[in-house]
């Protein structure tokens, strides 16, 4: 999996459905901080894809599997060793 930055990747973002299919693969590797700077990170790892882009802006997003909601992305502290996931809406029953 692509690190985004020089540094050791610790924080694995996983991607379902869509926003797996957008990203051709099903999860990437970055480096910790704040859920704001995760997310730069892996849209750089794309930086052309604007279908990747509008996908991870829709997205719900879970650290660790605990909600973000509509928090600031920049205020949510991400860790060493977390788990960021993205879940695209979708429709089911």
């Amino acid at each position: 999996m692509p690190v985004a930055e020089d540094a050791t990747p610790d924080v694995v973002v996983r991607y379902w459905a869509a926003a797996r299919a957008a990203a051709g693969r099903p999860s990437d590797e970055v480096n910790a901080g704040t859920l704001a700077a995760v997310l730069d990170q892996v849209r750089r790892l794309r930086p052309d894809d604007q279908r990747f882009d509008r996908v991870v802006s829709v997205c719900s997003v879970l650290v660790n599997q605990t909600p973000v909601g509509s928090a600031e992305h920049a205020e949510i502290p991400v860790a060493a060793g977390s788990v960021v996931e993205l879940l695209p809406p979708f429709a089911g029953g």
